[in-house]
């Protein structure tokens, strides 16, 4: 399969660069009827005794910004995954300036090289007089996404309702639109929330490079499913109802956490799992995403779940003025449907 069955041409103007408020006020396209819909109809398109799987990971501050030496230049490091408590993959700008046992000065931390950066990427390790994750709080900002060039009010924007433990590099987007007012409403209709995590990696947002799509290598990201949600899909399962992720997060949450015979179990670890087409879902019955970039594995993950029919939806919503990407409105689907 060529990864350039997965490209598609993405206006400059369709992405972006505010973030809607209310947040579900933002746009929902229903693929079943290319149905143009508002995030707030939600508890409508689904059904009672559904239940809603969420990320509920935070975006760290994972944005620092320093002085190297020798020199005094003035570097970018951007987290992107944690290795271990002091060892960071981590983003490097000007990498150019920087090689193995280079160090960066960063108001409360210091970071040192472990590697030369390869393709501006190195391993760091991170040195903080207390905790280095309160350090990091301290010293680092939200890193934004660099196709945002708009500016947010409240960084809290870019975090989810959800948002509990902190991990993640970039926000699981499909969840940005839910409000507290419309949890209400969907505890009222019937529709239950269960939260699992992944630690989200930059890497789950990039173009592939390769011209096949096997011969693209997946990245790793950490998660967590508890025992609660374990329960809550057993019991949404008996019962007859659906299992809708919030967010392709959540797909490989869920799929990475079971095994063949297709029961949801406790997992904690890492996983790379690579969802295209003839992969069939072992939990996920319907999926809530935005709108994602040309050849990701975002929309190989859609052609998995959908077919060729993600084609025709993103032309619909880009024919009738939908936004995409981060900040950008939503789409409902149905697996195989």
């Amino acid at each position: 399969m060529r990864t350039d069955e997965f490209d598609y041409t993405l206006p400059d103007e369709a992405i972006a660069q505010s973030a809607i408020e209310p947040r579900d006020d933002a746009r929902l396209l229903v693929l079943d009827g290319l149905q143009d819909r508002r995030f707030s109809d939600l508890p409508d398109v689904l059904r009672s005794g559904d239940l809603l799987v969420v990320n509920r990971t935070r975006v760290r501050s994972a944005r620092l910004v320093g002085r190297r030496r020798p020199g005094g230049g003035r570097t970018e490091i951007l987290l992107t995954q944690r290795i271990d408590p002091s060892r960071w993959r981590a983003l490097l700008r000007p990498a150019a300036k920087l090689s193995e046992g280079s160090v960066v000065d960063c108001a409360t931390l210091t970071a040192t090289l472990l590697s030369d950066p390869v393709d501006g990427v190195a391993t760091v390790t991170l040195d903080a007089p207390g905790e280095v994750e309160e350090a990091i709080e301290a010293s680092g900002t939200i890193p934004l996404p660099p196709y945002f060039k708009g500016t947010l009010e409240d960084p809290e924007r870019y975090q989810t309702v959800f948002a509990q433990t902190v991990g993640s590099a970039a926000a699981p987007t499909a969840a940005l639109h839910f409000t507290r007012s419309l949890l209400d409403t969907l505890s009222a209709a019937g529709i239950g929330i269960a939260q699992v995590e992944l630690e989200v990696g930059l890497d789950t947002f990039r173009p592939m490079t390769t011209e096949l799509v096997d011969a693209h290598r997946m990245h790793t990201e950490r998660i967590r499913v508890g025992g609660e949600a374990v329960q809550a899909v057993e019991e949404t399962r008996a019962q007859g109802g659906r299992i809708v992720a919030v967010g392709t997060t959540v797909v490989r949450t869920l799929e990475s956490a079971s095994p063949a015979t297709g029961v949801l179990e406790e997992f904690e670890g890492p996983t790379s799992l690579f969802i295209r087409p003839g992969y069939e879902t072992r939990i996920v019955d319907a999926l809530v995403t935005n709108f994602h970039a040309p050849r990701t594995t975002l929309l190989v993950m859609l052609g998995a779940l959908i077919g060729d029919r993600w084609r025709a939806a993103y032309e619909h919503a880009l024919a009738n003025g939908y936004r995409f990407l981060s900040f950008g409105d939503a789409m409902y689907l149905e697996v195989g449907r």
